[in-house]
C-alpha cells in the first residue's frame, strides 16, 4: 500500500466554519493521505484558535483554578491497562511510562503544540521548576519528576505535573491524564488506592467545563468499566464524554454493534485505535491502523469517520476549539469580578500602621465613631445601625426593665399577714407617757423601715442587671468599629471592662445610700401624699364599725386592700383607729416612696449612661493608653496573623487575576469572535 500514488487533493486541509452560535472545528484528512509514509497527525492549524489554546494553557499556569474559575479541559480516564498511555503514546508520538500498576501517579498535563522545526522540544514543569528532556528520555524524565512529588511509593498526588511537547505534524491538543482506575491493589498500591484514584478523577470530570475523553479495551463489557460509571455520575446525558476504544485487533467481534448502539451514552461519539505494538514507529503504526481497518473483515465494515488515531486527534481538535470558544467569554467575565471583589475586599481591609501618628489616628476614629453609636441607641434612640437586632434597641429595652423594676417592687408587699396586725404590735411596743390619741412618730420609722428592707436588694439586683446590659452593648459597639484592629481592640475591650465596673461600683453605692435614707426618716412634699391618706382615712369610721360587728361581716372591704379578714381585730378596739391611721399613713407614704425609687433610679441610670458615653469613655480609654502607650502601639504596629494572611492571599489573588485578565486581554479579538 505504501507504493500507491497519493490523491492530487491536498492532504491535512483543515476548514473552520463561524457558526451564528457555536464555533466549529472540522480538520479533513483525505483517505489516501493515511497510506502516505510522511503524512503528520495533524498538519496545520487554525491560526485563530491556537492563541486561544495558548492562553488556556497560560491561565492553568497561573493556576487561575485557584480563584473558583474552571478552564476548559479534555481530561483522559480509564481503567487500568485499558490502554490510555498508548492513546496518549501516539497522539503526542513520543514515548510515555510503560510498566505494572499505576504509571500515572499524579494528574499529568500535556500539552501538545505543532512545531515547525525537525527538532523537536521537549521539558516538564512542576513545582514552580522546569526540567527539559528529549524524545529518548522523557519516560524516564516523568517516572523522576513523580517521584519527588508523590514519592517513592505508589501513592498517588493530585499535584499536577505538566508534560510539553513541541513537536512538528502533532495536533495543538492540551489533555490531562489521571491515573487508572483499580479496585484491587497491586504491586505494592496502597490498600485505598481505588479513593485516593476516584477522589481525584471525580475532581477533574466533575466540572462542566470539562470534556471526558474514556478510554476503553475493546475486550470488556463497556457498561462495567468504572471509568464509564463514574463519567455517567457527572454526565448523565453524556454530552460531554467521547469514548476511545482500544485493542481492537485483539477483540474485533461485536464491536461495530458495541459503537453503533452505544449502550452506555456516549454523546460525543466513539474513535477505533489500534495499539502500537513493541517498537513499532509511530509511522508504522499509523500505517498498521489504516491497513486493518481498511482490511480486517469485521473492522473494515466500521465507517472509517470513526477509525484511527488522526480521526481522534481531529475530533479532539474540533472538541477543543468548541469548548474553548464556548467558555473564555463566560471566563472573562468571571475573572473581571472576581478581580474586582479581591480589590474591593483588600480596599475595606484596614491601613497598615506604620508609625504611631498612624495609631493615634486609628484610635481616635475608632473612640469618635463608638461615642457617634453609642449617642444614637442609648441617648436618642435610634436603631438604624441595629434594625434588626432589637437588644441594640436601648431605649427600648431599658424602659422595659424599668418597668419590669417598678413591677416587681410594687409586687413586693406580704398581704399574707393578718391585716393591722403588724402595726398594732409596733405601737404597742412604741407607747409612751403621752396623750392617748398622739400617734407615735417611732411607730411610723420602724414599719416603714420594715417595708424599706423587705425590697432593699432590688434596687441593687437591678443596677446590677442594668449595667451588665449596658456594658454588653458597649463593648458590642466597640468591637464593631475596631474590628480591623485586633490589638487595639483587646485593649479597648479591657479598659471598657474596668470602665463600666467602676461606673456599677458607684451605682451600687448611689442605690445603697438612697436606701438608707429611706430608711432613716419620712418626708415628701408630694401632695399626692395628704390626697391619698385623707381619702383612705374617709373610710375609717365605717372600716372600725363593721370589725366591731364581725358577726355580721367575716370580711371587709376596705378601698386600696379589697376584701379583707379581720375577725382578729375584735379584741383589739381600742386601739384599732391608731393602727387604721398608721396602715394608711404607711400606705399613702410608701406609694411615694416606690415611685421616688424609680423615677430617681431612671434619673440616676440616663446621667450615667451620658457620663458614659460623653465623658467617661474616651477619658478613661486616653488615661489607660497613656499609661501603657508603648506597649499597645507597639503591638498595633505588629499586624495579627490572621490579618496578615488575608492580605497576602488577597494580594495574591489580585496578582494572579491581574496577570490572567492581561493573557486575555492580549487575545480579545479572538474571544469576541469565538463568542459570536
Amino acid at each position: 500500500m505504501s507504493g500507491r500514488k497519493p490523491s492530487s487533493k491536498r492532504k491535512g486541509v483543515e476548514k473552520y466554519e463561524d457558526a451564528s452560535v457555536n464555533t466549529e472545528v472540522e480538520l479533513h484528512v483525505e483517505h489516501d493521505a493515511i497510506f502516505h509514509d510522511h503524512v503528520p497527525i495533524v498538519s496545520y492549524y487554525n491560526d485563530r484558535i491556537t492563541p486561544l489554546l495558548d492562553a488556556v494553557d497560560r491561565l492553568r499556569q497561573l493556576q487561575v483554578m485557584k480563584e473558583g474559575i474552571q478552564l476548559p479541559t479534555i481530561v483522559v480516564v480509564g481503567d487500568q491497562s485499558s490502554g490510555k498511555s498508548s492513546v496518549l503514546e501516539s497522539l503526542a508520538c513520543i514515548n510515555l511510562p510503560r510498566g505494572n500498576g499505576i504509571c500515572t501517579r499524579v494528574p499529568l498535563i500535556i500539552r501538545l503544540k505543532h512545531h515547525p522545526s525537525l527538532v523537536p522540544e521537549i521539558f516538564l514543569q512542576f513545582n514552580d521548576k522546569t526540567v527539559p528532556t528529549d524524545e529518548a528520555h522523557v519516560a524516564d524524565a516523568i517516572n523522576l519528576a513523580t517521584d519527588e512529588i508523590a514519592g517513592n511509593s505508589k501513592d498517588i498526588s493530585n499535584t499536577e505535573l505538566t508534560l510539553v511537547v513541541k513537536k512538528n505534524g502533532i495536533p495543538d491538543l492540551t489533555l490531562v491524564d489521571l491515573p487508572g482506575i483499580t479496585r484491587v491493589p497491586v504491586h505494592g498500591q496502597p490498600e485505598n488506592i481505588y479513593e485516593q484514584t476516584a477522589k481525584i478523577i471525580m475532581k477533574y470530570i466533575s466540572p462542566d467545563e470539562s470534556v471526558i475523553l474514556n478510554v476503553l479495551s475493546a475486550d470488556v463489557d463497556f457498561s462495567t468499566c468504572e471509568s464509564i460509571m463514574m463519567s455517567q455520575k457527572v454526565d448523565k446525558k453524556g454530552e460531554r464524554t467521547i469514548a476511545v476504544v482500544t485493542k481492537v485487533d485483539k477483540s474485533p467481534e461485536g464491536l461495530l454493534e458495541k459503537v453503533t448502539r452505544n449502550d452506555v451514552n456516549v454523546g460525543l461519539g466513539y474513535v477505533c485505535v489500534r495499539n502500537r505494538i513493541g517498537n513499532e514507529s509511530f509511522e508504522d503504526a499509523r500505517k498498521e491502523e489504516a491497513a486493518l481497518f481498511a482490511t480486517h473483515q469485521l473492522l473494515s465494515k466500521i465507517d472509517k469517520s470513526i477509525v484511527g488515531i488522526q480521526v481522534l486527534a481531529q475530533k479532539l481538535v474540533q472538541i477543543q476549539a468548541n469548548i474553548i470558544a464556548k467558555c473564555l467569554p463566560d471566563i472573562v467575565r468571571k475573572i473581571d469580578e472576581n478581580l474586582k471583589a479581591s480589590i474591593s475586599e483588600l480596599n475595606r481591609m484596614p491601613t497598615r500602621l506604620l508609625s504611631v501618628a498612624d495609631v493615634m489616628a486609628a484610635f481616635t476614629g475608632i473612640i469618635g465613631y463608638s461615642k457617634e453609636s453609642l449617642r444614637k441607641i442609648l441617648v436618642r434612640g435610634e436603631i438604624d445601625e441595629y434594625p434588626d437586632e432589637k437588644e441594640m434597641h436601648c431605649t427600648a429595652r431599658l424602659v422595659e426593665k424599668l418597668n419590669q423594676f417598678s413591677t416587681e417592687l410594687h409586687n413586693c408587699s406580704d398581704h399574707t399577714k393578718k391585716f393591722m396586725m403588724n402595726e398594732i404590735e409596733v405601737l404597742e411596743e412604741t407607747k409612751g407617757i403621752e396623750l392617748p390619741n398622739i400617734l407615735p412618730h417611732a411607730a411610723f420609722l420602724t414599719i416603714l423601715q420594715q417595708k424599706v428592707e423587705e425590697i432593699s436588694e432590688l434596687p441593687i439586683r437591678f443596677v446590677e442587671n442594668m449595667w451588665t446590659y449596658i456594658e454588653g452593648v458597649v463593648i458590642s459597639v466597640l468591637d464593631r468599629h475596631s474590628k480591623n484592629y485586633h490589638q487595639l481592640q483587646l485593649f479597648i475591650r479591657r479598659v471598657a471592662h474596668q470602665l463600666v465596673a467602676k461606673m456599677k461600683d458607684r451605682s451600687i453605692d448611689w442605690v445603697a445610700e438612697i436606701v438608707q435614707m429611706e430608711k432613716e426618716t419620712g418626708y415628701t412634699c408630694n401632695p399626692e401624699y395628704m390626697k391619698e391618706w385623707n381619702k383612705l382615712m374617709t373610710q375609717q369610721h365605717t372600716v372600725i364599725e363593721d370589725i366591731m360587728q364581725i358577726g355580721r361581716y367575716y370580711l371587709v372591704k376596705i378601698e386600696g386592700f379589697g376584701d379583707v379578714k379581720v375577725g382578729h381585730l375584735m379584741e383589739y378596739k381600742l386601739i384599732l383607729p391608731k393602727a387604721f391611721d398608721l396602715k394608711m399613713r404607711v400606705t399613702a407614704y410608701w406609694k411615694i416612696v416606690l415611685m421616688r425609687l424609680v423615677d430617681n433610679m431612671a434619673l440616676h441610670l440616663q446621667l450615667s449612661i451620658r457620663n458614659l458615653v460623653n465623658k467617661e469613655m474616651e477619658k478613661e480609654i486616653f488615661n489607660q493608653l497613656v499609661g501603657t502607650a508603648g506597649d499597645v502601639i507597639k503591638r498595633m504596629l505588629e499586624e495579627t496573623l490572621s490579618v496578615a494572611n488575608k492580605r497576602e492571599k488577597l494580594n495574591t489573588s489580585i496578582k494572579l487575576l491581574r496577570e490572567s485578565k492581561e493573557v486575555l486581554e492580549n487575545i480579545r479579538d479572538k474571544i469576541e469572535w469565538g463568542d459570536h
